[in-house]
């Protein structure tokens, strides 16, 4: 069965809990081949990282199950990385019925990730430490995050920073609002069957592709200018195709209210994405 609970779920799930509190625990300056009794201090990052991605996959899944989608349950993915993940996935199986499901599915699982990531962004500013730019500077290691329009406003809200001045030391749960906010922002792009092509498609049907097409080169311009990171992105949105199959029922239209919700996740994708993710150590 394809929602089936297996061994390659539980496993995956535990190796990521497992990799995402190693990673941190070195977030939170602990040597886990040194002091291995105080990688549970990497607790808090790990927990509410997984959160904001269990809350995004199973609110995916629901919504699949609702409208008789097949999809499996959440395949998390461990990695030895800054973060100690790649994410975490559901797999589905066509056919969408109509733009009602795209709808519904694709807008899910970033408006409920993106819920938690802003609770986790306000509750973890309220911990962090503010230091003077210039003693910053003077201390080696540290990376530069950058700054989406809303998590700006959520710091000067929390913390009533003088960015030209101080910059935020952020606590382990910050940051994992922060990635919850760079996550979602990814998996809003308007291309192929990310969830934000599911909305883009919904919302605009065969314009969707124009969309799409015009996003690409908008990213590999990022990456020039800002990221590099973004060639990569702009790389793998080619790979895996810009285009979206079509609904079963294209005849269907959105109602006023599925409407809505695709624009409040086009306006969340606005507000979590950060043009230049990592400034450099």
């Amino acid at each position: 069965m394809p929602n089936k609970l297996t061994k390659i779920h539980v496993i995956l799930f535990f190796l990521t809990v497992v990799t995402t509190t190693l990673a941190g625990a070195m977030l939170s300056g602990v040597n886990p081949l040194e002091t291995p009794e105080k990688i549970y201090l990497g607790l808090p990052f790990s927990l509410t990282l997984l959160f904001i991605l269990l809350v995004h996959e199973f609110s995916h899944y629901i919504m699949s199950r609702k409208h008789h989608v097949s999809a499996s349950l959440p395949y998390f993915i461990p990695a030895p990385s800054l973060i100690g993940t790649f994410g975490a996935i559901i797999k589905m199986k066509p056919p969408i019925f109509d733009r009602r499901a795209l709808i519904d599915i694709g807008a899910s699982g970033p408006i409920g990730g993106f819920i938690v990531a802003i609770i986790a962004v306000v509750v973890g500013l309220s911990y962090s430490d503010m230091v003077p730019l210039q003693e910053l500077h003077k201390t080696e290691g540290n990376l530069s995050l950058g700054n989406s329009i809303l998590f700006y406003i959520l710091a000067k809200i929390v913390l009533n920073i003088d960015p030209s001045k101080y910059d935020i030391l952020l606590h382990p749960v910050a940051f994992a609002g922060w990635i919850g906010f760079l996550v979602t922002s990814l998996n809003l792009l308007p291309i192929g069957q990310l969830d934000g092509g599911h909305i883009t498609y919904a919302l605009f049907g065969e314009r969707h592709e124009w969309i799409a097409k015009a996003t690409i080169p908008v990213l590999i311009l990022l990456g020039i200018i800002l990221w590099e990171g973004w060639l990569i992105w702009a790389f793998l949105m080619i790979l895996i195709g810009y285009k979206h199959p079509p609904v079963v029922y294209p005849q269907i239209q959105l109602d006023r209210k599925r409407r809505v919700i695709g624009w409040v996740a086009l306006l969340i994708f606005i507000l979590t994405f950060t043009p230049m993710p990592f400034g450099g150590v």
